[in-house]
């Protein structure tokens, strides 16, 4: 099992989600590894990262030199793991990763296992971002997930084979993703997962900078989509 985590400015948090994740893996595979991908951070994110590869050998740090966005930390997530199952969920303490046993019942009848938030601890303005999102993809993809963006996703490796290299780097990343494992025909199941409160740190999901990026880039994926049929 390859299990990765996207981060950026995440030094108050990384040590815990680490630290959980190497606590229950071995309870749920017999191989597996943990990459931490650090997008760009410039806060002491890498320091403490290299700490933990220094006691976990298990645990390995991958570098952005600069900050390109989520979905171009899942993209460097999604091309290095090498096991047969990958498995990404977000480092800032919101997801609890033993809840990885809610997804495992279904891997014999799905390609994708991929979570949703059932409570979401977000602010008004992100559960209306959300919305949005849903609505969004919708229309344009086709694609009516309950919660596309829920950074807790258990899938095939081969759905990342299949659907090669994504062509967005940022929020929308993960629409892109899911869509193209929809019309190449993988199977998804949903599943509900609890959402926590951030312990600490901000989000950045939310800025306008972020949010007019994916916008912009979700034009770049309906003409992909539709000029490549995939």
């Amino acid at each position: 099992l390859s299990v990765f985590f996207p981060v950026y400015n995440e030094a108050a948090n990384i040590e815990a989600t680490v630290v959980n994740a190497v606590k229950v893996l071995p309870q749920v595979a017999d191989e597996y590894e943990i990459k931490v991908i650090n997008d760009g951070s410039r806060d002491k994110t890498a320091q403490v990262v290299e700490k933990l590869t220094r006691r976990y050998k298990t645990v390995k740090l991958i570098n952005h030199p600069v900050n390109r966005g989520y979905g171009a930390a899942i993209k460097t997530g999604l091309t290095t793991a090498r096991w047969p199952w990958i498995c990404y969920t977000d480092a800032d303490g919101q997801f609890r990763f033993e809840e990885i046993n809610r997804f495992l019942p279904h891997v014999d009848r799905a390609d994708l296992i991929v979570g949703f938030r059932k409570h979401r601890t977000d602010n008004p303005i992100r559960r209306f971002l959300a919305m949005l999102l849903r609505i969004w993809d919708t229309l344009l993809f086709d694609l009516n997930l309950k919660d596309v963006d829920c950074g807790f996703k258990l899938f095939k490796k081969q759905v990342v084979d299949a659907v090669g290299p994504l062509v967005t780097e940022s929020a929308i990343t993960e629409t892109e993703f899911m869509a193209k494992a929809k019309r190449s025909g993988f199977i998804i199941r949903e599943v509900g997962v609890t959402h926590h409160a951030r312990p600490e740190g901000i989000q950045t999901g939310a800025k306008l900078k972020v949010i007019l990026k994916a916008w912009a880039e979700s034009f770049k994926l309906w003409w992909h989509l539709n000029a490549t049929g995939r």
